[in-house]
C-alpha cells in the first residue's frame, strides 16, 4: 500500500529537524526567490507580509481541482494569505494582494490538516504555500504525531529557491507548480519578477526530481508526482508554445499537464489592454495543439467543468 514519503522522516526523527532548520531560516528569510532578508522570527515583514505565523484564508474540501487529486472526497485545500509572486491578474487578489485570513499556530494549522484528513479528503492541498515552508513543516510534524497519513500536495506559482524545494524532499508527495511565463518582459510586467522563467526552469526540474512523473492508483487518485499546470493567457503573453516544448523536452513528455483556460481579469487586469479580457476558443484550442505538438499526452482536459482555480 502507499505510504506518504513524510512519515519514513518522521519514524527516522528527521521530520522535526527539518521543521527545525526551516525555522531558523525565518531569522534572515531567503526562502523565495526575493530574498527579503528580513528577521521574521521577531515578525519583521517583507514581501510576502507574513511574520512569524503563517495566515490562513480557507480551508475545506476541494473538488474544483484536477481529478487525480478530487476523487470522490475532495482534495483538502487550505489557502495561506498573502503570496510571493503576487500577479497583478490575480482571481484570488483578495487573498494574495489583500491578505484575508487569519493568523494560525502550529497547533491551529495541524489540526486543521487533521480536520481535513478526518473528513475523508485524499490529500493536504497546500495553496501559495513557498512563504509559509518553516510553519507548514512545524505543523505537519504536529499533525502526523496526532494520524496524519495522507499525501501532501505543494500548490505553488513555480516562483521557488531550489535550496528551499531541498528542504522538502522526502515531505511533499506531490507538486503541483505553475509555468506562468516564458518571456521575461510579461513575468516583469505582471508580477515584477523577470527572473521567473529562470527560476522555473530549475524549480520545476528539481520538484520532477524529487517525486517524478505523476503515479495514479487504481482508483483514479494521485500518490506521487509532478502535476504540472500552465494558465493560457490573451495575445500569447503565457509563451505556451515554449512553456510545452520545455515541458515535454526537459522535465518528462509524461508530465501531467492542466492546459488552463479559464483566464478572466480580475485584480488590476482591467487597466491593462493586453490582459483585459478571456481568451478566446481558438486560443486555447491553438494551447492545446502546442501541448500535443511538443510529444505530451498526459493533458487533463474536463469539458464542461471549468472552476476558478488559483493562479
Amino acid at each position: 500500500m502507499f505510504e506518504p514519503s513524510y512519515l519514513q522522516l518522521y519514524r527516522q526523527g528527521q521530520l522535526v529537524k527539518r521543521a527545525d532548520e526551516a525555522i531558523q531560516l525565518l531569522k534572515e528569510c531567503r526562502l523565495c526567490p526575493r530574498q527579503c532578508a528580513v528577521d521574521r522570527l521577531n515578525n519583521e515583514k517583507g514581501l510576502c507580509n507574513t511574520g512569524r505565523r503563517a495566515k490562513v484564508a480557507s480551508y475545506h474540501a476541494h473538488f474544483g481541482e484536477e481529478a487525480p487529486l478530487v476523487g470522490k472526497l475532495g482534495s483538502g485545500t487550505i489557502f495561506f494569505s498573502f503570496c510571493n509572486l503576487r500577479c497583478s491578474f490575480c482571481q484570488n487578489y483578495e487573498i494574495s494582494h489583500l491578505g484575508e485570513g487569519v493568523e494560525m499556530g502550529a497547533k491551529d494549522l495541524a489540526a486543521t490538516m487533521i480536520e481535513l484528513a478526518t473528513r475523508g479528503c485524499h490529500n493536504i492541498n497546500l495553496v501559495t504555500p513557498t512563504h509559509a515552508v518553516p510553519q507548514i513543516l512545524e505543523a505537519l510534524y504536529l499533525a502526523v504525531e496526532n494520524g496524519l497519513h495522507i499525501p501532501i500536495v505543494y500548490n505553488s506559482g513555480g516562483y521557488e529557491r531550489v535550496e528551499t524545494l531541498r528542504l522538502l524532499r522526502g515531505i511533499i508527495d506531490i507538486y503541483m507548480p505553475d509555468f506562468k511565463f516564458w518571456d521575461q518582459k510579461w513575468a516583469d510586467r505582471y508580477c515584477h519578477a523577470p527572473d521567473y522563467r529562470e527560476i522555473a526552469v530549475k524549480a520545476l526540474k528539481e520538484m520532477h526530481a524529487q517525486v517524478g512523473d505523476l503515479r495514479i492508483d487504481k482508483d483514479g487518485i494521485a500518490e506521487r508526482g509532478l502535476l504540472l499546470r500552465h494558465l493560457v493567457m490573451p495575445n500569447g503573453v503565457s509563451g505556451t508554445k515554449e512553456v510545452m516544448e520545455f515541458i515535454s523536452k526537459e522535465i518528462s513528455s509524461d508530465t501531467y499537464v492542466n492546459v488552463m483556460d479559464q483566464y478572466r481579469p480580475c485584480g488590476t487586469a482591467h487597466q491593462d489592454a493586453y490582459i483585459n479580457h478571456r481568451i478566446s476558443s481558438k486560443e486555447y484550442a491553438v494551447a492545446l495543439e502546442s501541448a500535443r505538438n511538443a510529444g505530451l499526452k498526459r493533458l487533463d482536459q474536463r469539458e464542461g467543468f471549468r472552476l476558478l482555480f488559483r493562479i
